[in-house]
């Protein structure tokens, strides 16, 4: 390992090793992860379904996708998300800018809960992002929306994943 890791040795450890996502804060923290498992997967494809049906264009999502995340000292981060929808599309690469994001989805893995809710939501809102989304594994897939309110996210609402994906994308200001 380098002493100080980039986004570059980050693609080029994920390109060696594919059993992991790797990811780092701003400030040069460094996880690794399992790959998603399959209820993990399920939660991400029928959110991404339902933002198509809603009218948003497959090339303005995206899943798992490296995002560059800017930090307050001049660092740089890179998330893997697992959801995210732009504005617009967006050039091919393997770290994304954030400037066209409008929203990014986390679906809490057992042992990511600290880092998804609380690290990833500072992040997320110090780059700007307007919505951000937490989706829990309990029995009813709890949604937990944030929109940024200033420079931190205010909570929208908290419902079901059931109850998101029976609603129009502008109950949830995506419209």
């Amino acid at each position: 390992m380098p002493p100080v890791v980039t986004l570059d040795d980050l693609t080029a450890m994920m390109a060696a090793d594919e059993n992991h996502r790797y990811e780092i804060s701003p400030e040069g923290v460094v996880s690794i992860m399992p790959p998603p498992g399959y209820n993990h997967a399920i939660i991400a494809t029928r959110l991404m379904v339902w933002l198509a049906q809603g009218g948003v264009p497959a090339e303005h999502i995206a899943q798992a996708v490296g995002l560059r995340i800017p930090g307050r000292d001049g660092g740089v981060g890179g998330r893997i998300p697992d959801l995210v929808v732009w504005s617009k599309a967006q050039a091919d690469g393997v770290w994304l800018p954030v400037a066209d994001v409008l929203l990014v989805v986390e679906i809490v893995s057992p042992g990511s809960e600290g880092v998804d809710t609380v690290t990833k939501r500072s992040e997320y809102a110090s780059a700007g992002i307007p919505q951000y989304w937490v989706v829990d594994q309990d029995s009813a897939q709890t949604v937990t929306m944030h929109r940024l309110d200033g420079d931190q996210y205010v909570i929208q609402a908290t419902m079901p994943l059931a109850w998101v994906l029976n609603t129009g994308l502008d109950e949830h200001g995506l419209g």
